[in-house]
């Protein structure tokens, strides 16, 4: 029979044990080993049935149990150890609080998941588990986050395969009561409420669970309340699920909710409020929407409003792809946020626009919620060197005129929380080297003199520590393929073979990801012959684990993880290769540390960062991968292999996928096996070990979260508080009336002439260390000189003139207008390279507020017809 009604019946607590309740609420118990530690000892075989969860360990204890541990000194000792440890890293001052004065008293954080643990399931991938490292680093560091979500009652869904190997969803109903979080309350204890308002009358209402992420509160939106229709209370049903509309309803929620969400938290809390606000990917950008509407309402017009957003607004692009983003319908747009829906009083044209993809090539009937995000963002960046190359020439159409190296999105490259991804073993290694708050704080602040230490940990330790790792993911990987294959309708009879799947001796090399067609799961595939070669070599054996989710919607990649699954499946392999499904972080922390190698192949550069890798270098995990996202940026061969790729325009798909398989496969059984295989004197194999030395040293301190957050903080936060502070409603109104200005007399703004006299130039030759006397005539429209800034660009040139490592130098007016209004500006160019050489001279808008020349997208060049200087080149 089935229950018709679900409550939470909570335990009551021995009065010593009433700090385990607080214990298991502060999700740093996820990243903290002392308390998870003390939760195991509650009860080792429920802590395990639990899933590591303390909060439904707690509900399953016997009061005879908690009775006996209430009158255990030992535990109650630790218990308080704990406790107090956990007050300290609340209330202490970290790496924040010893920075100079000027940062933003706090940074909202707005993202469409999170993946903080396995516990609060609601994260489908990357994007979530970054956003989740990024507040756990933020907590370590101090940084006075708030984060801003969603609470999607069925999260992501959990993936089980048929007898056929075709992957099946299924959608566990999560209640928060029994989750480590608690609702927001207004001082009469009722829960705070955040309503808005739709087409038709209707209203989405929506309350505010918190998770507690050490020192970070985590505010999550949930419509699953009485008050709303069947439609409105499943807007977080599930984490990317529902057509178009039902998107568009859940980033209004995430983005405007979750604004009124951050003001009911200060407003009940006594908090000070952010700052600064931060756009983690566009799901969220209708964030800067409701800020305007609250700027209107206090009589600040909308370009004035939209000028205050923008100074306090960093957002963050993940995606490498057009078709990553979300665009919505203009009309559909339109009909929710008009009059009749959100944000009345609001121009909905202007609204629009803000999201409309004004560049060739663009479709001007869709909404794109990334051009949206840049346009309500003063500051912008990729995740990735290489991704922020890419997100410029992507978004290059915003900014006309200038070159896309120009175009105002930075990047930070991510990192991971080490303290999470970490496995206990190796950190027990690292402490018992420099010490265990060293090691600590090598984890979560970084500094390469603490890394540095792993130079002098023997060889026989890291081998010894390496092969201990292995056995736990072959013990690992056995019971979950028993279970899989279970669940797939096999009979206890017929699974004996799975106690011999993997060897703990083997080379082991790992694939764990999303399943994109891009990341490209089955590349390894492309000759089966000869991935059986390297699979069943008599002396140097390969095996491989592999895992990942594709996408409810997508049968192509499900096919992918089919065809995955029957070849591991033939029993010539199926003990040197498996697919393990329900990949997540309770998995993925077993299989980081587990692995030899971590595979990544995907098409280059769609790969923004990859961060699978960063977690399985930590544990000395060597990456063989594409050079792509993070690893194009940080690979040397000291501690790891790039595979080659073929991503010529010339090359067809298939070719390209031919060619790549084949440089893997050689480099595996050429570079890869030898070298593990190869055992000196001692029977260990020191090139290996060396290799693994360098990855814990070289990389440890690069792919921490707690560096991207420093980054973050110096390079993004920083700024944008000031910026924010810089734009009262006076200076608002100034900086949107001087851009009205600007634009209004852009297009007579222009180039007429310039002269170039080389004040070194014998026979009529250029040479190095000579100074050019540029002197240019511009046209300014009825703008004054303060409005702009005149400068020569100049670098090398490439066949066809274009300017590469350009400089840029400002030129000066030299006097008043002539009688025909033109400005006249002359300044020095200094000749400091050799070779091919040239220059262009520009006009750009400038104003003390705007962060970047190419704010505007405006920009004035001279004409083929412009005098004899323009574009000169010296060879």
């Amino acid at each position: 029979m089935k229950a018709i009604r679900r409550f939470t019946v909570r335990p009551v607590l021995p009065e010593p044990l009433r700090p385990l309740s607080e214990l298991a609420r502060n999700l740093r118990w996820s990243w903290h080993p002392e308390t998870r530690e003390l939760f195991r000892s509650v009860d080792p075989e429920g802590w395990r049935a639990a899933g590591e969860d303390p909060v439904r360990l707690l509900g399953s204890v016997s009061a005879a149990r908690l009775a006996a541990l209430a009158e255990d000194r030992r535990f109650v000792r630790s218990l308080t150890a704990c406790a107090g440890d956990l007050a300290d890293y609340l209330g202490g001052r970290r790496w924040y609080q010893e920075q100079p004065e000027g940062l933003p008293r706090a940074i909202a954080y707005f993202s469409p998941e999170f993946g903080i643990t396995a516990a609060l399931p609601q994260y489908s991938g990357g994007l979530g588990i970054l956003a989740g490292d990024h507040l756990k680093s933020a907590s370590d560091l101090g940084v006075p986050l708030i984060g801003v979500g969603l609470l999607y009652r069925h999260g992501y869904f959990r993936q089980s395969l048929s007898r056929d190997g075709w992957q099946q969803e299924h959608y566990p109903v999560l209640d928060p009561n029994e989750l480590p979080l608690s609702l927001l309350r207004e001082a009469d204890g009722e829960p705070a409420r955040i309503s808005l308002h739709l087409p038709g009358g209707r209203a989405l209402h929506a309350v505010v669970w918190i998770a507690r992420v050490g020192r970070v509160p985590l505010l999550m939106l949930d419509s699953d309340v009485e008050e709303n229709g069947p439609g409105e209370r499943d807007v977080t049903d599930r984490l990317y699920g529902g057509g178009s509309e039902h998107r568009l309803l859940q980033e209004m929620l995430l983005g405007i909710g979750g604004v009124r969400a951050v003001r009911a938290y200060c407003r009940i809390t006594g908090h000070p409020g952010p700052e600064v606000f931060h756009t983690n990917e566009g799901h969220a950008g209708f964030l800067g929407l409701e800020r305007i509407r609250e700027l209107a309402g206090e009589g600040l017009e909308f370009e004035a409003a939209l000028e205050s957003v923008r100074a306090g607004t960093v957002f963050t692009t993940h995606t490498p792809v057009p078709a990553g983003i979300d665009r919505f319908d203009r009309e559909l747009v339109a009909h929710h946020l008009g009059d009749d829906g959100e944000l009345p009083g609001v121009d909905v044209e202007k609204i629009l626009r803000l999201g409309m993809e004004t560049y060739p090539g663009g479709e001007p009937n869709l909404f794109n919620m990334a051009v949206m995000g840049l346009r309500l963002a003063q500051r912008a960046n990729g995740v990735s060197t290489l991704h922020g190359e890419v997100s410029r020439e992507m978004f290059a159409g915003l900014w006309p005129g200038f070159d896309p190296s120009e175009v105002p999105i930075t990047s930070v490259t991510n990192g991971v929380h080490a303290p999470t991804w970490v496995a206990p073993e190796v950190f027990r290694l690292g402490a018992r080297q420099i010490g265990a708050g060293r090691a600590e704080d090598a984890l979560t602040v970084g500094g390469s003199p603490r890394w540095d230490a792993v130079a002098d940990i023997p060889d026989n330790e890291i081998w010894e520590l390496r092969r201990e790792l292995r056995e736990q993911l072959v013990l690992e990987v056995r019971e979950r393929l028993y279970a899989s294959w279970r669940t797939r309708g096999a009979g206890t009879a017929e699974l004996g073979w799975v106690d011999g799947v993997l060897d703990p001796d083997v080379l082991t090399i790992g694939f764990a990801r999303r399943v994109p067609s891009y990341k490209r799961l089955t590349l390894m595939l492309r000759d089966r012959d000869r991935l059986m070669e390297l699979l069943l070599h008599p002396t140097r054996p390969v095996q491989i684990v592999v895992a990942g989710k594709a996408h409810p919607a997508d049968d192509s990649g499900k096919r992918l993880v089919q065809e995955l699954v029957r070849f591991a499946d033939d029993p010539r392999v199926r003990h040197r290769i498996v697919f393990l499904p329900d990949y997540g972080m309770a998995m993925a922390k077993k299989l980081y540390p587990g692995c030899d190698v971590w595979l990544n192949n995907p098409l280059r550069p769609l790969e923004a960062c990859g961060t699978s890798g960063m977690k399985a270098a930590l544990n000395g995990c060597l990456n063989l991968s594409v050079l792509d996202g993070w690893w194009d940026e940080w690979y040397e061969p000291d501690f790891g292999w790039a595979i080659p790729t073929a991503d010529g325009s010339a090359t067809d798909e298939d070719r390209r996928d031919q060619l790549e398989s084949a440089a893997l496969y050689d480099l595996i059984e050429d570079r890869v096996a030898p070298r593990f295989y190869d055992r000196g004197e001692s029977g260990l194999p020191g090139r290996w070990i060396e290799m693994v030395r360098e990855t814990l040293a070289s990389l440890g301190p690069k792919v921490l979260a707690g560096r991207m957050v420093r980054e973050y903080v110096e390079r993004l936060y920083a700024p944008a508080a000031r910026a924010h502070r810089d734009l009262e409603p006076d200076t608002a109104r100034e900086l949107a009336a001087w851009k009205a200005r600007v634009r209004a007399a852009w297009p007579q703004v222009a180039v007429d002439h310039v002269e170039a006299v080389a004040a070194t130039a014998p026979n009529g030759h250029a040479e190095l260390g000579s100074t050019l006397a540029l002197r240019v005539r511009a046209g300014l429209g009825g703008l004054q000189p303060d409005d702009v800034e005149v400068q020569a660009v100049a670098g090398r040139v490439d066949a066809a003139d274009t300017l590469a490592e350009a400089r840029t130098v400002a030129l000066k007016p030299a006097g008043g207008p002539d009688l025909e209004g033109r400005w006249v500006y002359e300044g020095p160019l200094a000749l400091d390279r050799t070779g091919p050489y040239g220059y262009t001279v520009r006009v750009l808008p400038a104003h003390r507020l705007l962060a970047d020349g190419a704010d505007l997208g405006l920009v004035a060049l001279p004409t083929e017809a412009t005098g004899e200087g323009a574009g000169v080149l010296m060879r």
